[in-house]
């Protein structure tokens, strides 16, 4: 009688050891998985501050300039090039953070898209208005832009190292035993381009 006791006490403590893995290792990779969202959330953040910069040249321009002539309707259509583009980059992202390569790669080509539209808006103003690179107003805003595509690249990082975090949680041991069923699947990286380790120069001498 005994001997059935402790065979019943060993299963019961095999048992909850289990349980206490299975759950130490979900909490594990929920945490983790919030934490990839959040970042996501901060890149998100740092293009929508890109797209922001727009109005901004716009009303920079709008105080320079006092005439509608055909230089202004010119420089008018490259900004709602730019509008489009940066709208079109924000809806390829309203789904959350990528669930695999191929989503992650339409995202990139999006946020790509939408910066080289900013920088023929931006290329479009200079050529127009070749004075304007003396205002305050023209210098603030390169300013920001440059520091904008540096934030970029920052949250970028930010992001790539949760999700490698994230990713080493749901394939080790024992996380991969219960991250399928559990419903943690392997999120995709930020891949580098072509010179992506610095902010695009728009404002070439």
């Amino acid at each position: 009688m005994k001997k059935s006791y402790i065979i019943i006490g060993a299963i019961v403590a095999v048992v909850l050891i289990l349980v206490v893995c299975v759950a130490s290792s979900y909490n594990g990779m929920l945490i983790q998985e919030q934490e990839v969202d959040t970042a996501w959330g901060n890149v998100e953040s740092q293009y929508q501050r890109r797209k922001d910069l727009i109005p901004n040249l716009e009303r920079t321009v709008k105080a320079y300039t006092k005439h509608e002539g055909e230089t202004y309707i010119a420089v008018t259509k490259a900004r709602s090039a730019a509008l489009t583009a940066q709208e079109e980059a924000a809806a390829a992202g309203q789904q959350g953070a990528p669930a695999d390569d191929q989503q992650m790669q339409r995202y990139m080509d999006a946020q790509d898209n939408a910066r080289r539209a900013l920088d023929i808006y931006v290329n479009a103003v200079k050529e127009a208005y070749p004075d304007l690179k003396s205002s305050q107003n023209f210098a603030d805003f390169q300013a920001q832009l440059e520091g904008t595509e540096n934030r970029i690249q920052v949250a970028r990082e930010a992001y790539n190292s949760k999700v490698k975090d994230y990713n080493i949680a749901v394939r080790r041991f024992p996380g991969v035993l219960i991250s399928g069923m559990m419903g943690f699947q392997k999120r995709s990286m930020f891949q580098a381009e072509a010179g992506a380790q610095r902010a695009p120069q728009v404002f070439e001498e």
